[in-house]
């Protein structure tokens, strides 16, 4: 298991549309857990495996706040069955955009169809934080990410600011 680097925006790859697993293989299982690890590392609670340059409908998940009781979850070729019609607004945050934090609405609840790990075809009623996480990931599989829900002034004055810091490291 390793810790991969994650993409910052602007990066064209993280606006590609992630592609379906046909079925779940070792390697997805390694790189299931290499995205685990990567998530952990940057203190995240989600990751999407275009986060980390593979175009891959996978996604993991761990809102468990005690490090000491991980939970993750694991999410391929992830499709929601039914949303809820009323929104919840959580503040979101993204490791492909550092340090940005946005209120975002989204669907309280949502059903969601799945492999799991194993490849095991599953189903999940979610709701709140998870409901929340879930979608977030799943934008990232259609090269989505938290700040196209922003006006269009807020994203180009974030995406500005990310392209600024990401020059500044360049000169380092």
């Amino acid at each position: 298991m390793s810790i991969k680097s994650i993409l910052t925006e602007p990066n064209k790859v993280l606006r590609q549309i992630s592609k379906p697993v046909e079925k779940v293989t070792k390697d997805d299982q390694k790189l299931m857990d290499d995205m685990l690890d990567t998530m952990y590392a940057a203190n995240g609670i989600g990751l999407a495996a275009i986060q980390i340059g593979v175009p891959k409908r996978i996604i993991v998940i761990d809102i468990s706040k005690d490090p000491e009781k991980k939970n993750p979850r694991f999410f391929v070729n992830p499709v929601i069955k039914n949303k809820a019609s009323e929104n919840a607004t959580y503040e979101e945050g993204c490791l492909s955009v550092p340090n940005q934090f946005a209120e975002i609405d989204r669907p309280s609840q949502c059903d969601v169809e799945y492999l799991d790990y194993h490849g095991k075809k599953q189903f999940l009623h979610a709701d709140g934080l998870l409901a929340t996480c879930i979608q977030h990931e799943m934008d990232h599989l259609e090269g989505v990410l938290f700040i196209d829900y922003l006006s269009k002034l807020k994203r180009s004055m974030i995406i500005k600011k990310l392209s600024k810091q990401k020059s500044n490291t360049a000169i380092l």
